[in-house]
């Protein structure tokens, strides 16, 4: 027997480098292809929520009665898919504005005390009324009904919204 003339089984060549990487990354590569795509999709879709959407309207400021303190109140509404919270509020200069609760101590006794931060719901409206939640300004700026005056109310997810109160008398909503 020759074993010059006797060929041998070629092997195939090993695999380059680059190759072996390409294949190895192939996997993941896809899969985050896949997955952000689904979630694109979801997101055009309208599923993955929008943010708030905040406007602030029916604002008002009561007339004084006292030379301590009197109260606004706004109607904030809300619509986007996401809630949001109030988180404080800006007065005219020169006067102090915070949110604030009226909080029942005894029977026909209220006080007011601070609220904190207060929930905007998504798809939504924040209603504040003179006798539940509202916006104490001391010391009472002189108004006399239909005076304007602007707020600034901050939010803890979107930016500052400027809001006009006008004034009316006590038990009224117009001046």
């Amino acid at each position: 027997m020759n074993l010059s003339t006797r060929s041998l089984p070629e092997r195939p060549a090993p695999p380059s480098a680059a190759r072996t990487a390409l294949r190895s990354a192939a996997a993941p590569l896809i899969a985050g292809v896949l997955t952000l795509g689904c979630l694109t999709a979801w997101t055009l879709a309208g599923n993955a929520g929008t943010p708030a959407e905040l406007r602030v309207t029916e604002g008002r400021i009561l007339v004084p009665s006292n030379t301590k303190a009197t109260a606004a109140f706004f109607t904030i509404s809300n619509t986007g898919t996401t809630p949001d919270e109030l988180t404080g509020v800006t007065g005219p200069a020169g006067h102090q504005a915070m949110v604030g609760r009226d909080v029942e101590v005894a029977e026909g006794a209220h006080r007011m005390e601070m609220a904190g931060a207060v929930s905007v719901p998504a798809r939504g409206a924040l209603r504040m009324t003179p006798t539940d939640l509202d916006v104490m300004v001391s010391p009472p700026p002189r108004l006399a009904p239909g005076d304007r005056v602007v707020f600034t109310l901050h939010f803890r997810d979107s930016g500052p919204v400027k809001a006009e109160a006008v004034a009316v008398r006590p038990g009224r909503l117009e001046p």
